[in-house]
């Protein structure tokens, strides 16, 4: 089967369930494993927005509207696909479904359009069932969400009948954009109490004064986009707002915001700023700055 994945996270997957060889097609944002964007032909672009700031972002996307986002369809077309995985979720996260689908119809390829829109933690589970189903190895994706699920089982016993800290995670800065879809259902799975949040909610923006009205006893910056460093960078500019309040960064886009099985990866990175003495550090994936 050939497959063209139209968002990072799919692209996690496909890897995870020992498909790389079928991947043809990724976007230019598809850096995990490194191999994906090197060995694969890329399919989606857009615009490097690494040295903006984080303001400057939100006004390109703002402004931007629907056009964030370029389907290169003469390169897809190319490599004839029997499936595709997009999204409907976020257009700010990658091109929805409904614009592949009428590319696709002008373009007279028949790939199947797979869909991925989860909005809490036990839906990123179910779509790795999905692509497994869908891919012809329901058995890999069955196991390896059960080997998932075994880690969330392992913390949750580690913490459990201790303390829940409050916990702010503040998912964009500039403005203020508090966690939603499945980022509480992280909070909660690592020993936190998520505060402020969204559960299964698309994100909106909101004030400082609301953010600190929340009273976290955890603030954790993961900003859409950023690795360790720059989230460490944008968690630094916000740490006079939280006077007093422990203010860590965290690998947003390894381990927080691309739904994929590294989710699980950032419930133990969180636990460990929650729970330290329960659950040791496995990786170098987060940093306390205030």
């Amino acid at each position: 089967m050939r497959v063209v994945s139209l968002l990072p996270s799919a692209t996690e997957i496909v890897y995870a369930l020992g498909l790389g060889d079928d991947l043809c097609g990724v976007t230019f944002e598809c850096d995990e494993p490194p191999a994906a964007r090197l060995e694969k032909t890329v399919v989606v672009g857009g615009r490097d927005t690494r040295d903006m700031s984080p303001g400057d972002i939100d006004a390109y996307v703002r402004a931007a509207g629907p056009d964030i986002y370029t389907l290169h369809a003469g390169a897809l077309a190319a490599l004839a696909p029997d499936l595709i995985l997009t999204q409907d979720l976020c257009r700010v996260c990658a091109l929805p479904s409904g614009q592949v689908e009428q590319a696709l119809d002008h373009l007279g390829c028949r790939a199947d359009v797979l869909s991925l829109d989860p909005h809490s933690l036990d839906d990123v589970l179910s779509t790795i069932i999905d692509v497994g189903m869908k891919t012809g190895v329901p058995h890999r994706a069955e196991a390896l969400v059960a080997r998932l699920r075994a880690r969330l089982d392992a913390v949750a016993q580690a913490t459990a009948g201790r303390l829940r800290p409050r916990v702010l995670v503040v998912e964009w800065i500039d403005p203020p954009f508090p966690a939603g879809h499945w980022i509480p259902d992280l909070v909660a799975a690592a020993g936190g109490n998520p505060v402020a949040a969204r559960p299964g909610a698309r994100s909106t923006p909101t004030t400082w004064t609301e953010l600190t009205e929340a009273r976290p006893d955890v603030v954790i910056v993961a900003p859409c986009g950023a690795n360790l460093a720059n989230a460490r960078t944008q968690a630094e500019a916000i740490t006079h707002h939280f006077p007093g309040v422990p203010v860590w960064a965290i690998d947003a886009d390894g381990l927080i915001v691309r739904p994929g099985p590294r989710l699980v990866d950032g419930v133990e990175a969180i636990a460990t700023i929650l729970h330290p003495a329960a659950v040791p550090a496995r990786i170098p994936a987060v940093a306390r700055v205030a």
